[in-house]
């Protein structure tokens, strides 16, 4: 009888003993693989802080503790905009920045020191054109930092592209400038100056 207590008693510390071993084990190998923490990177602000305002272009204004003055609209054709109590306020041709401080300037008859932000949340208001062999041809957004790499990449190609005749027509000093692209070279990471950045008005000719 003895003897069978004895031997329970030494199962049960086996047994003990060994899931504590587990969770020990556990822990370590839980340890061990944790990923490290990525680096925190500020990203890049979607639009310029110098980006200039133009017609068409989307704009978020807030003004804060006043959610009826908050809103989204687009620039008329004649550059301007209407925002509650103000009357028209101009604000193509003026930055994020500038635009702020005009509208604020005018609530300051109706709210004491308002706080103004201005977000442009589209830029409709410069494009580029692309012609050609290409699947969507015409007129295209802008967008900052864009390449001519990314612009034919949405563009898209006809069967009958001629990828290695591609050209960038840009007006520089009052003159028409031309300058070819290899599409296949440009994918195959040749010369990265080659992946021009586009401005406003250029054209992009796929023969």
């Amino acid at each position: 009888m003895r003897q069978g207590i004895k031997l329970l008693c030494l199962l049960l510390l086996t047994l003990m003993a060994a899931g504590a071993w587990a969770q020990d084990d556990a822990g370590s190998y839980e340890d061990t693989s944790k990923p490290d923490k990525p680096a925190e990177v500020p990203l890049k602000p979607v639009v310029p802080s110098d980006y200039v305002i133009g017609a068409d272009d989307t704009l978020r204004i807030s003004v804060w503790k006043e959610p009826d003055m908050n809103v989204t609209l687009p620039v008329r054709p004649d550059g301007k905009i209407s925002i509650p109590l103000l009357d028209d306020v101009q604000a193509a041709g003026l930055t994020p920045m500038q635009l702020s401080t005009s509208i604020k300037d005018k609530l300051k008859k109706y709210i004491a020191d308002p706080r103004v932000t201005v977000v442009v949340t589209a830029m409709n208001s410069q494009r580029i054109y692309v012609l050609g062999e290409v699947l969507h041809t015409g007129p295209m957004t802008l967008l900052p930092q864009m390449t001519i790499l990314q612009a034919l990449s949405t563009a898209g190609f006809t069967q009958f592209a001629n990828l290695k005749g591609i050209y960038l027509l840009r007006m520089q000093d009052g003159q028409q400038v031309k300058a070819r692209f290899n599409y296949k070279e440009a994918i195959k990471g040749g010369d990265p100056a080659q992946n021009y950045l586009l401005k406003p008005g250029d054209t992009i000719v796929v023969p």
